[in-house]
Parts: structure tokens; sequence; C-alpha cells
């Protein structure tokens, strides 16, 4: 099991480039399922996640060619329907399969993902869009079995938002299941999030018909077949993000590149609010599509320490609740009382405890996590409990008196690639080891 050997202290300069959206990347695999040619990925990330969900593919008896960035999928309309539980709990994401199987192979089962340390996520409205579609749904076992009326799915109208808003997963699950269904589908309440519109996108090119993508309203007219085509997976905004933060953190001048700002609204206005400098603009040269050019964003050293504001993660384009631990690591350097709150996932405050080992006392009441700086953070042995809250200690540890440890960085893999290798082309210290005592 690795670690990461962090040594605070250095503020963070040069330029970087963001790699491609895990969010984005395994709901566009799993829709190679639906087409009936050859599918050509570029700009994968190298990430442990993707390689689950390819490992997953191939058990269904697609065949996955190619290595690093690039992918060629070919998916036979017969083959296995199961998703078992040993992929699935790898990964909660491994889910996305089950609309494309049910919608071109009639049939699915896939194990349920059951809840996580960032809190409870069920896949219930994943399963109310699939029944509304004509899909009969039992649950078997801890399975849930999945199968598509005589005929096939049909069109109809369904609405697919809980308490804490829409679900990506679900809406991207019911849209791939829509598709090839008869008539037309329209989902209310659909998620906003750039990897629906990708996702959208890509559909579309393979002869699809989706519109409203961006928007709370898709309307799908089912098409009798998709065929194969090219992907190129977007950059991952979450990514981008996490390395603007870590500028921000240090103090730094890093200009992050292969981003798209407008995805990236609602953290550089609090950054900009807190009083970091940062701008922004696009690549002329850039991509195209409805979905804006790939662009950069600059950071620049702050003359005057950040003020501590506050923030609630929203789904898009609302701050993605994906960035709310790395901003309550960066609050730890800015001045003032700030509240953190998480109306997506209330329960995703894991690494409160693992920053305060840290010295960044931290108290949570509830959904929202009370955050006075500047704290005077010093190196620590600590634990990463999830993805996201991986980058938060990182963070924290560039900026940390001494050694901070991170154990448990395989989490860190599922979602950043070779994170550490651009850390360290800014000028960070950190360094992936061998853990001799693992946790």
């Amino acid at each position: 099991m690795d670690r990461f050997s962090v040594l605070g202290g250095r503020p963070l300069q040069g330029q970087v480039t963001v790699s491609g959206s895990k969010n984005a990347a395994l709901p566009l695999l799993a829709a190679s399922l639906l087409c009936e040619g050859t599918v050509e990925y570029q700009g994968m990330p190298e990430l442990r996640d993707v390689a689950t969900l390819r490992e997953l593919l191939q058990g269904l008896g697609a065949v996955v060619e190619g290595a690093g960035s690039a992918a060629r999928v070919s998916a036979p309309a017969e083959g296995p329907t199961e998703a078992p539980y040993e992929m699935v709990r790898r990964m909660r994401a491994s889910v996305c399969v089950l609309g494309p199987l049910l919608a071109r192979r009639g049939r699915a089962r896939v194990s349920l993902p059951g809840g996580c340390v960032i809190g409870e996520r069920p896949i219930d409205l994943h399963l109310k869009g699939l029944a509304a579609l004509g899909a009969r749904i039992e649950i078997e076992h801890g399975t849930v079995v999945a199968e598509a009326p005589p005929g096939g799915l049909r069109g109809t109208r369904v609405y697919l938002a809980s308490r804490n808003g829409s679900t990506v997963l679900g809406t991207a699950n019911v849209m791939m299941a829509a598709v090839l269904a008869r008539g037309v589908t329209v989902i209310d309440a659909a998620a906003e999030e750039p990897e629906v519109v990708g996702l959208a996108e890509f559909l579309n090119s393979c002869g699809a018909c989706v519109s409203g993508a961006g928007g709370n309203r898709l309307v799908i007219e089912g098409v009798p077949r998709l065929r194969g085509g090219m992907c190129t997976i977007p950059p991952d905004r979450v990514e981008a993000g996490t390395l603007i933060l870590a500028a921000a953190i240090t103090c730094g001048d890093v200009r992050v590149l292969g981003c798209r700002p407008g995805e990236l609204a609602a953290l550089l206005d609090l950054l900009q609010r807190a009083g970091v400098p940062c701008n922004w603009g696009e690549d002329p040269e850039g991509g195209g599509g409805r979905s804006e050019r790939p662009g950069w964003v600059h950071v620049s050293p702050w003359q005057r320490r950040p003020q501590v504001l506050d923030v609630v993660a929203r789904p898009y384009p609302g701050f993605p609740t994906d960035l709310q631990a790395q901003w309550l690591a960066f609050c730890t350097v800015g001045e003032g009382l700030g509240l953190v709150t998480d109306a997506v996932y209330p329960d995703r405050f894991m690494h409160v405890a693992e920053l305060n080992r840290l010295g960044a006392g931290i108290r949570r009441e509830g959904s929202t996590a009370m955050v006075f700086g500047p704290a005077r953070l010093s190196g620590a042995p600590v634990t990463a409990s999830d993805l996201r809250a991986s980058a938060s200690l990182i963070l924290a540890g560039l900026v940390a008196r001494g050694q901070t440890i991170v154990r448990r960085v395989y989490h860190l893999d599922r979602g950043y690639e070779r994170l550490e290798e651009k850390l360290r082309s800014l000028g960070a210290a950190v360094e992936r080891e061998t853990d001799p005592e693992p946790p």
C-alpha cells in the first residue's frame, strides 16, 4: 500500500495540464455497450476507476483494446448481462452499465452499490427512471434484476430529483436507456452537470436524438440503433479545481492549462472574492461542440491573506461537492470564520478529523463545518478516507510545517492521474512511498 510524504512550505510555481475527467469517462465508456460499431476514445485518464470499468466491460463480452490515453471498445448485441458485486464494491459507478445493458440486451443484473464513507448514495432514482421506461425491476439477494418488456423499453416522462438535488449518474443511466426506447422520453429535474452534456453530445454523434442537455429537462427521441464513433474525454474540472486550490493555498504562481474556466465559475468567483488574484481565458485553438473550448486559469500570489468565506456545495452550476474538502483545507490559511455546508452529501466530512490532526481546529455541526483561520498547521501522519479527502490532506500538507504522511492514497489513484508528479513539476516536495506500516 502506498503513501505520500509531503514537506510543506513551498509556494507552487509553473504550469500544469489537466487530465481527462474521471466522472465523464466512466459513463462514456459504459455507453459503448449501446453501439453496434467500435467506439474510439481519446484523452482517457489512466485511473484505477477507469481500469475497473474496462475490466467490467470485458466481463460483459466487449473487446477492449488500447493503452494509455487511447482505447477502442466493441460491444456485441448479445453477451453477459451481470455486473457482479466484486466489481461494484470496488467502484460504485459500475452501476452506470445498468441502463445500457437493459436497453440493448434487454436485461441486466447489477449488484447494489450500498453506501460509502461520504454518506448514503442510493440508486433509487436510477431504478425509478428505468421502471418508468417499462422495465420490470426486482431486488434479489442484494442485486438489481432488471428486464425490459416484450418489444423493448418505451418512452415516458419521469422526474429525477431527491431532497439533495438531481442525480448525475442516475440521469446518465436513464438517458442511455432511453436513447434506444420506443417513442419520446422526457426527464424532468435532470442533472445539469457538464458530464451529462458530454454524454449527450457523444450519444448524438452516434445517432441518438437527445436535446436539452445542460438544462433541467432532457427530451430523448428513441432510435432503433446507435453506430460507433469517436469520443474525446473532456478535461477534469475537479482536478482543475484541486490544482487551482493547491496554487492558492501555497500563495503560488501557477497556470492551469487544458481546463474549461466556465465550468469552474463558482470556484473562481469565490477565490476572487476571498482576495486570491486569478484570471482566465479560452484557448483560441481549442475544440468545438456545445461545450466551451479548453482554456487556462492563472493563479497569482496573494499580497494579503485571503478572507475565509461561507460556502454551500450544491449541484452544478453551484460549488461542487467534489471540491468541498479541498476548499476546507484552503480555508485554514485564510483570515476569519467560515461555514462550509454540503447540501449534496451532508455526511461528507470524514476529512475534518484528519485536518484537525494537522492543527486546523475545524468544528462540524451536522452538514456544516465551521473553520476559523489562519491555522498554524504542522505535519503529522494522516489517513485518507475517500478520494477528495485525500486531495484535501495533500493540500494541507503543502503548507504545514514539517512532514505530512498521507496514508491510503489508493483512494487518490481512483480519480487523479499522477497527481504527485504534477505537483512536483510545480516545485512541491511530494513523494510516493511504500507504506511500511499500512493502517
